[in-house]
């Protein structure tokens, strides 16, 4: 078990120059991952400055010098590629704060990583898409992320976790999870097993084209929910891509399919009654207009026929993780009640099934755009 972060609070602080006097530090956001902190500073000429301090999960991360290798890469990229569009750099990407002998993270005296962001002030960071016009917000931000970074060589950035969206490899986990039933679980979800089964070959569309050179491999987020855009206060709009620690190469459709699987329904992700999980078309096209707006001509036509996919595969995908945990015994997501991880796999599973029996009007709706 970690020590808490706030043992070694004291001595991160001091790895870095706030410039100004540290008024205090407090616990900030709702990220289950990371241990982050909010350090308010009062500067020389008497105002107020924030920045994030962020402890790194070891658990989650074994190598905080490749993953701070990704973020700085990247993030040093954006800022030359927002200040030659004549933007705002400090605003539109995240900065590395660098500590006082000019490294990029901090190591305390039991090995704990740490880092820190300037905040970006006049934003906000949401849960939950209250209106569909912020669903397209996110979906403009995560499309130009595609756009900024479509000439940053991919293959020069670590895979900070292995094989995160093989859904190959994640079918392959599942099956043997069914085979070990180390549970005795597999008796009890015979149809959620054959409804992974009946798809295998699905598992392999996205891959296989990537394997024979018909989609390209890019920077991907790997994360792409609402609450990892920050919305400017002022003006609704999408400002800035934040949370860049799965940020490695993979492929543009998963990164958009991932937006539809966790915003293009109005059901919470644990819903036991199924008839309240559906797939909103409405919002699927809501996205898909904003995401291709914000990429702006960066994918190739053959990846924009693959956007479907990418929707249909990061559900199924995500339905194959919590369905492996449940049978392997819930060790990975946390549960708060008893078929938690169950529940969570069936709401994934109805998405594909709505997914399926709207196919046509996914791919109508892509070729408009």
């Amino acid at each position: 078990m970690a020590e808490p972060a706030e043992n070694r609070l004291n001595e991160a602080l001091a790895a870095w120059n706030f410039g100004g006097q540290i008024v205090g530090a407090v616990r900030y956001g709702k990220g289950h991952i990371n241990d982050t902190f909010c350090v308010y500073v009062q500067t020389e000429d008497g105002g107020c400055a924030r920045y994030i301090l962020q402890r790194m999960s070891a658990a989650a991360f074994k190598h905080p010098d490749q993953l701070m290798a990704n973020i700085v890469g990247v993030t040093d990229y954006l800022r030359s590629e927002i200040a030659a569009a004549g933007g705002d750099a400090a605003r539109e990407t995240m900065t590395v704060l660098r500590t006082r002998t000019g490294a990029t993270w901090f190591t305390d005296s039991q090995q704990g990583a740490w880092r820190v962001y300037p905040f970006i002030e006049g934003t906000v960071c949401l849960q939950a898409a209250e209106t569909p016009a912020l669903f397209a917000a996110s979906a403009k931000a995560f499309g130009k992320f595609q756009r900024m970074l479509k000439d940053y060589p991919a293959h020069t950035l670590y895979e900070t976790i292995e094989k995160f969206h093989d859904t190959e490899n994640r079918y392959a986990n599942l099956m043997k999870a069914v085979q070990a039933d180390v549970m005795g679980r597999a008796k009890g979800v015979e149809a959620e097993i054959a409804f992974a089964q009946t798809r295998q070959a699905d598992c392999s569309v996205c891959l296989q084209a990537l394997r024979e050179g018909r989609i390209p491999l890019r920077v991907t987020h790997n994360d792409t929910k609402l609450n990892n855009v920050l919305i400017d206060k002022a003006t609704g709009e999408g400002l800035c891509v934040i949370d860049l620690d799965t940020v490695m190469p993979g492929l543009a459709c998963n990164d958009f399919g991932d937006s539809i699987r966790f915003g293009a329904n109005h059901s919470a992700e644990d819903e036991r009654d199924l008839a309240k999980v559906n797939f909103d078309i409405g919002l699927f096209e809501v996205y898909t207009k904003g995401f291709l707006e914000g990429a702006a001509g960066t994918l190739t036509r053959e990846e924009k026929a693959y956007l479907p996919w990418g929707a249909k595969l990061m559900t199924l995908e995500c339905g194959m993780r919590f369905l492996t945990d449940y049978l392997e015994g819930d060790h990975y997501f946390a549960v708060h009640r008893d078929g938690q991880n169950l529940d969570r796999c069936r709401t994934q599973f109805k998405l594909v099934s709505d997914m399926e029996a709207q196919w046509d009007a996914m791919q109508a709706i892509v070729e408009k755009y």
